[in-house]
């Protein structure tokens, strides 16, 4: 650290990961000198297989069209029940590190986002660039249902037709958890889609014994091994997980 070491490296050295390494420490520089100037970070180009992309906007159409009626009621709760918008956007960064705006119903009241250092001490994820707080305080009591449904999430099928987002992929991380993950092991998972369900939404959301390194594992294998059998399994998974007993 005296010297300004950032990574260690031991022979024989893949090319391949090298490169991806170097990639990443360009975005990382850009994005922590020009957080003004998001619109002008570099990218990494990806493209969606056709029939992923295909499978996105059919299924993200016809649920927004289908659940209209309850977006409209929703709406109207989230006004009875406090105070500021119906929506939250905030921005993240997704497939090839391209930040864009992320949608959802707002689940926490006004300046919850300013009380975020104060409440560090109760991450789930200890000593973690992840941040899931266990009875957040800062969420409303709607909010509480709307989380432990899902039904907060129900915005971002607009992120998906937008192409933002894939219906199934890794999660999207906000800026000040993505800025910190600066490693091969962690810039993988953003070589991978992002989706609004995923594996470890399936198989650990809302567990307390989910690991900070389980998360990692489980974005990294779908980053390397996504397919549309996949990705149907895991739409399939997901109903059944969308209720969880944990308040996280």
């Amino acid at each position: 650290m005296e010297i300004g070491v950032s990574d260690c490296y031991h022979a024989p050295i893949p090319y391949s990961d090298l490169k991806e390494r170097v990639k990443f420490l360009n975005f990382y520089k850009a994005l922590r000198s020009q957080v003004s100037q998001l619109s002008q970070v570099p990218q990494v180009v990806y493209r969606i297989p056709v029939l992923k992309r295909f499978l996105d906007l059919a299924l993200a159409m016809v649920t927004i069209i289908a659940l209209i009626p309850l977006f409209i009621i929703i709406a109207i709760l989230i006004k009875l029940d406090s105070k500021g918008p119906i929506f939250y956007n905030s921005k993240r960064v997704g497939t090839g590190y391209k930040i864009f705006d992320f949608y959802k119903f707002r689940t926490m009241r006004i300046g919850a986002e300013a009380e975020m250092a104060a409440l560090a001490n109760k991450n789930q994820y200890e000593n973690s660039s992840f941040f899931k707080f266990e009875n957040d305080p800062r969420i409303t009591k709607l909010g509480n249902f709307l989380r432990n449904t899902s039904i907060d999430e129900l915005p971002q099928l607009w992120n998906v037709i937008k192409g933002d987002m894939s219906l199934v992929g890794n999660r999207p991380l906000p800026l000040y958890e993505a800025e910190q993950l600066t490693t091969n092991e962690w810039s993988m998972r953003f070589l991978g889609p992002a989706g609004l369900t995923g594996l470890w939404q399936t198989s650990k959301r809302g567990k307390k014994n989910m690991s900070e390194r389980e998360r990692k594992l489980l974005d990294n294998y779908y980053a390397k091994n996504y397919s549309i059998w996949l990705d149907l399994k895991i739409i399939l998974k997901t109903i059944p997980a969308l209720i969880q007993k944990e308040k996280v």
